[in-house]
């Protein structure tokens, strides 16, 4: 039963943060699929894995962008 509230906590606090910034989930929700895998399957605490995965996500996003602004010049 603990396992089902925290799984329901969890999906409702990743709604809620979405809906407030729909634009930093970019890299974010894959990268929290694989990690969430990931950390299930090693170690058995995929939320830490899903949640570490979602932050490393979001970061190679970022780097990409950054990238793509300086090779190409901003996007009009």
């Amino acid at each position: 039963m603990k396992k089902i509230c925290l799984c329901v906590a969890a999906a409702a606090a990743m709604m809620l943060i979405g809906n407030a910034q729909p634009a930093s989930a970019k890299g974010c929700i894959k990268g929290a699929i694989v990690g969430g895998v990931a950390g299930h399957y090693t170690v058995h605490h995929g939320l830490a894995g899903a949640a570490a995965g979602c932050i490393i996500g979001r970061h190679e996003a970022n780097k990409r962008e950054r990238e793509r602004m300086q090779t190409n010049g901003p996007a009009r």
